[in-house]
């Protein structure tokens, strides 16, 4: 990890101060660095957006170009793709150096030329907003987990980044099977995938905290007419594997159940 990157951190978060708007989520000497900036902007009708801005910064950052993912509730997929995109653009013109805070003023100061039409301002307390709720953006992916030691934590966690996210879906227990079971919008599930694998999450034999390394995709696909929507996010224990089955039968994915769980158990 580059001297530059972590000196580029401490005058973000200086710079950034304000609750929740600069968010360490993972250091690593092997991995980089990963966080989060939040920042409101006015767009062309006098509305403010917040963009949450998620970066992740290589170990060979600036040297490499940094990994960006995009997400606002006043925004449309598209939009965010799009801003995501342009930042991207610019970030390539500041090779070499540190470029987070420009990239940042960048956006503050185009954001309204960036995007193809107004931002809709959405309610924050639905759970699933109408950027999400057509098909094309709607995605689900499942995860096994080998286990957890620091169990209560590990499930906070899980439940924070299924919240900030806006994902739903199901974190289930049965024996010695976990999985995750999400659904939202693709950009924001694949956000969920680099704070699992990037983020000291759990705790190894002897107590230290530790990242994810045994953690398995089993599926990832559009949602289908026939898969039902999840409202919210639940964590959820089941006493029997039939249990868990009549879960996944409930929710229209009996054949995801019959392909990925029964092997877990051999």
């Amino acid at each position: 990890m580059s001297g530059q990157a972590l000196e580029e951190l401490s005058a973000l978060a200086a710079i950034y101060c304000e609750p929740d708007a600069c968010e360490v989520l993972a250091v690593s000497e092997t991995h980089g660095i990963t966080f989060r900036i939040q920042i409101n902007v006015k767009e062309l009708l006098d509305t403010d957006i917040l963009l949450k801005l998620l970066f992740h910064l290589p170990v060979n950052y600036p040297s490499t170009l940094p990994e960006i993912s995009v997400n606002s509730d006043q925004l449309t997929r598209a939009q965010c793709t799009d801003v995501k995109d342009k930042l991207l653009e610019q970030a390539k013109k500041h090779l070499s150096e540190p470029m987070v805070h420009e990239l940042v003023l960048w956006i503050q100061e185009n954001l309204k030329y960036v995007i193809k039409q107004p931002a809709t301002v959405y309610n924050e307390k639905t759970t699933l907003s109408k950027a999400e709720s057509t098909e094309d953006a709607v995605w689900m992916l499942l995860l096994h987990l080998d286990h957890m030691r620091a169990k209560a934590k590990y499930v906070k966690t899980v439940e924070k980044w299924a919240s900030d996210l806006r994902l739903t879906g199901r974190l289930m227990f049965m024996g010695k099977i976990i999985l995750i079971l999400l659904q939202g919008d693709r950009s924001n599930i694949k956000e969920y995938l680099i704070l699992q694998k990037t983020s000291k999450v759990d705790v190894d034999s002897s107590g230290k905290k530790c990242k994810e390394k045994m953690i398995s995709v089993l599926c990832e696909t559009k949602v289908q007419p026939q898969h039902k929507r999840f409202q919210m996010f639940e964590v959820k224990e089941y006493s029997t594997l039939d249990e868990l089955q009549k879960e996944f039968e409930a929710a229209g994915l009996a054949t995801l159940f019959s392909e990925f769980v029964p092997p877990l158990l051999k």
